[in-house]
């Protein structure tokens, strides 16, 4: 947010009154504006605070005397500033006197002016003449006449603090728009707007004693603190554009330096304004804003001399355009949208508050909306919307409690993604996370591709060449982590699943996201068969079984990446999710690898059967068309009276509490009863539990609401691949009453009845007596042989240093063994030691590591054998 800083006191008189702090600072609030901290008038505010209020009394004597002590400020100004954060957009309140116009008219002291553009009286207007050689750096221009005005020291520094605001805003620093102002009194037109080389430019810059050419004042700015960031706009082109009047004097070099034989002083009346851009909309649009703001002071308020561009085709158009425009809307949609129920002429009231003239059509509740030309910030409906909001009063809109809800669930996407992650981290590969922009030449000629043929989305204004594209694929990403990893102990295994770009056509932002599995492997051998079994467990986790057809298989194919021979495309259901294989040796090279390398990237999407993208833009009808029917209690008995009369399930039974307990420690970490999107498990196990969960059963309780949101459609939802709702007991025959029947008597029934009885109770004594048994037996602990060769850097490694640091590694489930040297050529030997280790404390890669770590001993450590005890 831009900040403007004023003059307390000189804002007071404006205003008409005198303000608290806190006074100013709700008025501020209600405006939409932020009172900010104050500072000295030459220092540029970083703030952080919204909507907050700090100390707000703060004169430029008090800040010296405190930072410098009293001896500095003494000759230091007793004037307090207020520094006002105001929205990016609001460029008509970037200065002293936009602010006030805006505050009158909000509080009803003023009616917003109405801007006139006027023709000189009794001579033709000021001409600007733009050639055709500007179309190579700058090619269009506006301008326009400030006629007859008076100037104080006030406003002559408001007038420059609003050009140097709106450079640094709208204009983005020069790059779009350049102001310039020059005294008319001292040029005379018409003004030619051209574009020379730079050593045929030659003036005498603002505030320069002697004359430069263009070139000279490029290497004279380079030190320039505040001129320098503007020279790389122009420093580059073969032509400098440059404004003369019809004497050969230069009145600017656009957007760098005025000339200084127009510069303004306090005693100028009459004031050329002239915009060079490259956008003519926001060259239009800053010309407004500098005539409109200081109109006020010409001897007629708030008129502006027009002033005529002729353009190279000959077309001649005058500015400024001054254009006011008309919208119609409802107080219907305002009062939806706001969430107040105001009448058609107080909304049309509280739109003129904000500077936008209102009135009641009288037909139904439309209202006619005049937009003036300071108010460019306005482009769509809900841009008035907002400043109704503003003008009632944000604190004064009822606060309501939102008439839906929805039960929160977690992306199914994402879910999975996460689910993968644990169990890739499990198979002992690592996860990175790279950025998603990266160089042209990571995803294109690293690889072995064309740009053309990666459909890739570009960044238009790239800040550095490693940021010029966002990424196709996930590879280079884990290519160089490795590489920027090379000294990490062998082998890097290194996994990533996020998300490419990649462009379509059919998207309404012209690209879509999609979510990738990428997988690397880097040792001294290519390690294949590593990748195939991770691509293995993989397809397991995801419930995909190794057939063609209606599971997975791979075949082989042909990719540059990757080595001919050694790649093979994955098929899931008949179609092509990825590819896997040996990469490239010169692939390898490119990123300064030098082992081989396999890889393994997949598309992850399909397995969800739908895409995880999700349309962000959809049109929002004005009026609900869509009538809800809420379940009434007589549907929910209805429901209730359908379910299944089995409470049994393979959780236990859903009538009592151990049941219900049972299937909530099941849900803690689930969503759903199986896979990652509601089934008919969900919704047959929710039609076993008789009624809605305690509360105390939270993971129950979220899952039993989520899936009652489904009763609608459960039908469509997928069926279940497990049953887990038992059926009902059988019950006993019914007993014949007929006293003609003798099959009928049951000799027996009170006796078994009594059996069962005591058989349970034993069966739950000896069941007892044997969990505390087996519970004082001590659990048996896995443990592994290891046999480790460790290998030096060369033959004048002291082997017998080397093994002492070996054994020094100490960790609790580890014990060293016996060792020996096997020679390995040239008279290098290499240190061969066993060692038992408790699987659960002790792994092979914490070893290495901790082995590596004597680097000036150690070159590699590799497993030479592995059994288990």
């Amino acid at each position: 947010m831009p900040t403007v800083g004023v003059k307390r006191d000189l804002l007071f008189k404006a205003l008409g009154r005198t303000y608290t702090d806190e006074e100013f600072d709700e008025l501020c609030f209600e405006f939409g504006l932020e009172l900010d901290e104050i500072e000295r008038q030459d220092l540029i505010l970083q703030h952080e605070a919204i909507f907050s209020f700090t100390n707000c009394s703060t004169s430029e004597k008090e800040i010296i005397s405190r930072e410098q002590g009293d001896s500095k400020a003494s000759g230091a100004s007793d004037v307090i500033l207020y520094k006002i954060d105001v929205p990016a957009n609001r460029y008509d309140l970037l200065c002293l006197e936009g602010l006030v116009r805006g505050l009158q008219v909000f509080k009803n002291k003023l009616e917003a002016p109405r801007y006139k553009r006027v023709s000189p009286a009794g001579r033709e207007p000021q001409k600007l003449i733009i050639t055709k050689e500007t179309a190579a750096v700058r090619p269009y221009a506006v301008a326009a006449v400030l006629r007859n005005i008076t100037f104080t020291q006030e406003r002559y520094d408001s007038f420059i603090e609003l050009q140097e605001k709106l450079h640094q805003n709208i204009c983005r620093k020069r790059s779009i728009v350049a102001i310039g102002t020059h005294d008319l009194d001292t040029i005379s037109g018409p003004f030619t707007y051209t574009a020379k080389p730079p050593g045929d430019i030659c003036f005498k810059p603002l505030n320069q004693t002697k004359e430069y050419t263009a070139t000279q004042l490029m290497t004279l700015y380079k030190t320039d603190s505040h001129l320098r960031h503007y020279l790389h706009i122009i420093e580059d082109k073969p032509v400098y554009p440059v404004i003369y009047d019809s004497n050969g004097v230069v009145l600017s070099m656009p957007p760098i330096i005025n000339g200084n034989h127009s510069k303004i002083t306090l005693q100028t009346k009459n004031v050329f304004v002239e915009c060079t851009a490259t956008d003519l909309t926001k060259a239009k649009i800053v010309l407004d804003m500098m005539v409109t703001m200081f109109s006020e002071y010409c001897s007629q308020p708030f008129t502006v001399e027009e002033a005529e561009v002729v353009y190279p085709d000959g077309k001649i158009h005058k500015y400024p355009e001054l254009a006011y425009r008309k919208e119609k809307l409802s107080s219907e949609f305002i009062n939806k949208k706001v969430g107040i129920n105001e009448s058609t002429e107080k909304i049309a009231q509280l739109l003129t508050r904000m500077c936008l003239r209102s009135q009641v059509t009288g037909v139904g509740d439309e209202i006619e909306v005049e937009i003036p030309p300071t108010r460019s910030d306005v482009i769509h409906a809900c841009d008035i919307m907002e400043d109704a909001a503003m003008a009632y009063g944000f604190n004064n809109i009822t606060r309501t409690t939102p008439r839906t809800y929805t039960v929160a669930n977690q992306f199914p996407m994402n879910k999975l993604t996460e689910l993968l992650r644990q169990d890739l981290a499990a198979a002992g590969f690592t996860e990175a996370l790279n950025f998603a922009l990266c160089s042209k030449e990571d995803i294109a000629d690293k690889l072995g591709k064309k740009i053309s043929d990666t459909m890739a989305v570009h960044i238009s204004n790239p800040k550095t060449a490693e940021f010029q594209v966002a990424r196709t694929t996930l590879l280079p990403g884990l290519l160089k982590t490795i590489a920027a990893n090379r000294k990490m102990p062998l082998p890097l295994k290194l996994f990533e699943i996020s998300d490419v770009v990649l462009k379509d056509e059919t998207k309404d932002v012209g690209a879509r996201n999609s979510r990738r599995f990428c997988a690397v492997y880097y040792n001294k051998s290519p390690g294949f068969e590593v990748i195939h079994g991770l691509l293995d467990r993989t397809m397991q986790l995801l419930e995909v079984k190794s057939a063609r057809g209606d599971g997975y298989h791979i075949q082989a194919s042909e990719d540059s990446t990757f080595f001919p021979g050694r790649c093979a495309e994955i098929l899931v259901h008949g179609k092509s999710v990825g590819r896997l294989g040996v990469l490239h040796p010169d692939v390898i090279n490119r990123f300064e690898l030098t082992m081989p390398c396999s890889a393994l990237e997949m598309d992850i999407e399909p397995f969800l059967g739908h895409t995880a993208e999700t349309t962000l833009t959809h049109d929002v009808p004005m009026q609900e068309v869509i009538k809800h029917n809420f379940p009434t209690q007589d549907d929910s008995s209805q429901t209730a009276s359908s379910r299944p009369t089995s409470t049994k399930t393979v959780f236990g039974d859903m009538s009592t509490p151990a049941g219900l307990k049972a299937l909530n420690d099941f849900l803690a970490d689930k969503s759903y009863i199986e896979g990652f999107v509601a089934s008919q498990a969900d919704t047959a196990m929710f039609d076993a539990i008789p009624s809605a969960p305690s509360p105390t059963f939270c993971h129950l309780m979220r899952w039993y609401n989520h899936i009652r949101s489904f009763q609608r459609e459960r039908a469509s939802l997928p069926s279940a691949k497990s049953q887990f709702v038992l059926p009902a007991s059988t019950q006993a025959p019914t007993k014949n009453t007929s006293d003609d029947d003798d099959d009928d008597m049951d000799l027996f029934g009170s006796d078994d009845e009594e059996e069962s009885a005591e058989a349970a109770r034993i069966k739950e004594q000896r069941l007892a007596e044997y969990a505390a048994k087996k519970s004082k037996k001590p659990a048996l602990i896995a443990k592994s042989s290891i046999l480790l060769d460790v290998k030096p850097w060369d033959d004048e490694t002291d082997m017998s240093k080397l093994e002492e640091c070996v054994r020094s590694v100490g960790m609790e489930g580890l014990l060293w063994g016996q060792s020996k040297l096997v020679p390995v050529g040239y008279g290098i030997k290499k240190l061969q030691i066993g060692c038992v280790v408790e699987d659960d404390k002790v792994g092979t890669d914490l070893l290495e590591e901790a082995i590596t770590a004597f680097e000036e001993y150690v070159q590699s450590v590799d497993v030479a054998a592995f059994n288990k005890i």
